[in-house]
């Protein structure tokens, strides 16, 4: 599985997002649009020594998809919305998961270059810190 964190602002959220990754065993961490990258004290601070555990590789989010495509993975995002699946349902050999921005979600320019959006199932809250989605979409899709 391949996580891309996209606009994401917060450091502490891109070191959560790295601790998840070493945490599940993910193949690669992709950072893009704005998203900061390592080294930065915000992001050691949360990593907790991950970012040294976890490949990683700043990019364009729009080079990056196409490439992923072009090797046989579903690009999903993790969003909610009428069109989103529940994540539970998906069953795909090959998988890459946007995530998007705290307050903005994923932007609708890069919602076109995906195959799909895929949600967790909530029962009050309709949102989670990205960082928190991040673990639970990461436990869900790599079960």
């Amino acid at each position: 599985m391949i996580v891309i964190a996209h606009n994401i602002r917060s450091l502490h959220n891109v070191g959560s997002i790295f601790r998840n990754c070493a945490a599940f065993g993910i193949e690669k961490l992709f950072l893009t649009g704005y998203t900061a990258t390592p080294p930065r004290k915000e992001i050691a601070k949360v990593a907790l020594g991950s970012v040294d555990l976890v490949d990683w590789e700043e990019g364009s989010i729009g080079e990056i998809v196409e490439n992923l495509k072009a090797d046989g993975f579903k690009v999903l995002g993790l969003e909610i919305g009428d069109e989103a699946l529940n994540i539970s349902s998906v069953d795909y050999e090959k998988i890459a998961l946007v995530l998007g921005n705290e307050v903005e979600g994923i932007d609708s320019e890069t919602i076109m270059l995906l195959d799909g959006l895929v949600q967790i199932p909530m029962a009050a809250k309709q949102s989670l810190n990205v960082s928190v989605a991040s673990g639970v979409a990461m436990y869900v899709l790599s079960s």
